[in-house]
């Protein structure tokens, strides 16, 4: 199946250019060849950065009026649509993911996130300050005042993961450029296909040469988009191990960074829950994707006066997911990325063992399936919150359910996490759930399954190793600018 219209090359500079090395992308659900995808060399890379700072510094794109870049990027979100069994079917094969994940989450929610960023970069440019009476040295009253304007941050480096590959690119891509910024994007190696189809789509949607370039590589090429003095903001999605050294590559040129990195969220239970409505939630948060979410709640806390009928309505949950091909109908359970998430999973399965956690369901690789990078959904109880199991991202599918006796043990063990990026409630009391949900210490909380989607005017990110700043709405849009403030007097 051909997926891409130039499948052996990178977009720099509204250019399609070949590539020396390529690197073969695999289905990690068979792991049959996909592309041999392009591999850009820092000379490419740095190729990138220069025709977006020249589109940047010396092209129309920065001072466009907020209406004509609405404009074209609604061209590009309605050519994007155009695409969509396309991206659908890239989604699917590269990432792994089932298709009703696919097209709800994986592709539906960025492009609704995306068509009400472009709604919203229509808000004035220009605040206006309160008006300040002043005696100056003329023996009168100086009438004061000002206005605060956002201007594009300048040239954005955007870095995306494996998991959610289509959603993340978007998420970057489009907030930048409707701001006036231009950008260069790196996706993972492991899915490159959802950014490279991005190139066609600008050149079909028409955006100026240098606005979006798109580049793949190694560490390296990562290294040279967060080290180089002419990008001005680094946007990055991943760990936090590799957040770590974005912002000591990036410190040196003072460089502004957005992150959003792990999590180890906490799911928390009270006696009063629908214990049905619980077990529902909580499957999803290691399951969905394989547990390959860095929001997912992965930390299961749970009212220990419910708590064994909750582990057993799990449990019983987790025998009808059907494991297979993410391509076939009725699979709802797909393929890890890689063999190594493979390992990693199976060796927290020991960690947890190790640990004095008990095993409830799954903790093996599924019989019968001898390619593809699976494992089964995996389930332990009895976990304590200090273990490594609970403290560590896995990134894998185990849930871990913890047990609690009071709210105010529920809070503690909820905040006692080097991670803070979601969280959620599931209890018949609202009014307490959110009194609990204001005392937790995370980027979002959602209660008895929160707003029913992901709401786009809903700023989000998180706090403490899970990053800082803010994707979505108008923050979201905010972190691609700075603000400058002009002042005056009344003549």
């Amino acid at each position: 199946m051909t997926y891409l219209k130039h499948p052996g090359s990178i977009y720099i500079g509204g250019e399609w250019q070949t590539t020396e090395q390529r690197e073969a992308v695999i289905n990690p659900a068979d792991e049959s060849l996909l592309i041999q995808a392009p591999v850009g060399s820092a000379l490419q890379v740095e190729a990138a950065i220069a025709a977006a700072r020249q589109a940047f510094d010396h092209g129309d794109w920065p001072h466009l009026p907020v209406a004509n870049r609405q404009q074209l990027m609604t061209r590009f979100l309605d050519v994007i649509e155009s695409r969509r069994d396309d991206i659908l079917r890239m989604i699917v094969a590269e990432a792994g993911s089932t298709r009703m994940l696919a097209e709800a989450l994986q592709y539906g929610i960025p492009m609704k996130h995306a068509r009400r960023t472009v709604e919203i970069a229509s808000r004035p440019s220009l605040t206006s300050l309160p008006v300040e009476l002043t005696p100056n040295a003329h023996g009168t009253t100086t009438l004061g005042s000002g206005v605060v304007c956002r201007e594009p941050v300048g040239v954005v480096a955007a870095i995306s993961p494996y998991n959610f590959p289509f959603f993340l690119n978007i998420g970057k891509v489009v907030p930048a450029l409707m701001v006036g910024c231009t950008v260069v994007l790196k996706p993972s190696p492991y899915t490159p296909m959802e950014a490279l189809i991005l190139g066609e789509i600008a050149d079909e949607a028409g955006l100026p040469k240098g606005v979006l370039s798109i580049v793949t590589g190694d560490i390296e090429a990562g290294r040279i988009l967060t080290s180089d003095h002419r990008v001005d903001l680094v946007h990055f999605t991943g760990s936090d191990k590799v957040g770590e050294a974005i912002q000591a590559q990036g410190a040196p040129t003072l460089k502004r960074i957005v992150m959003e990195l792990g999590g180890k969220s906490a799911l928390i239970v009270r006696e009063d829950a629908n214990l049905q409505d619980a077990a529902m939630a909580a499957l999803g948060g290691f399951t969905v994707h394989c547990g390959q979410g860095c929001a997912l709640t992965t930390r299961l806390l749970v009212h220990n006066s419910v708590r064994p009928q909750f582990v057993e309505t799990l449990k019983g949950m987790l025998a009808h997911i059907k494991i297979g091909n993410p391509a076939n109908p009725g699979v709802n359970y797909g393929p890890l990325i890689r063999e190594v998430a493979v390992e990693r999973t199976a060796r927290y399965v020991s960690i947890a063992q190790d640990e004095g956690a008990t095993l409830v369901s799954g903790g093996n690789r599924p019989e019968g399936f001898d390619k593809g990078f699976f494992f089964e959904p995996t389930l332990f109880d009895n976990v304590r919150n200090d273990s490594r199991l609970a403290q560590e991202e896995v990134f894998g599918p185990i849930g871990a359910v913890i047990g609690f006796d009071d709210d105010e043990e529920a809070i503690a063990l909820a905040n006692a996490s080097d991670f803070g990026l979601s969280g959620a409630i599931c209890s018949a009391d609202v009014g307490k759930a959110f009194e609990m949900a204001l005392r937790i210490r995370t980027g979002g909380v959602s209660i008895n399954g929160g707003g029913g989607t992901m709401l786009s005017d809903a700023p989000f990110g998180g706090i403490k190793r899970s990053g800082y700043g803010r994707e979505y709405g108008e923050d979201g849009l905010n972190e691609f600018t700075y603000q400058k403030v002009i002042s005056f007097h009344a003549a």
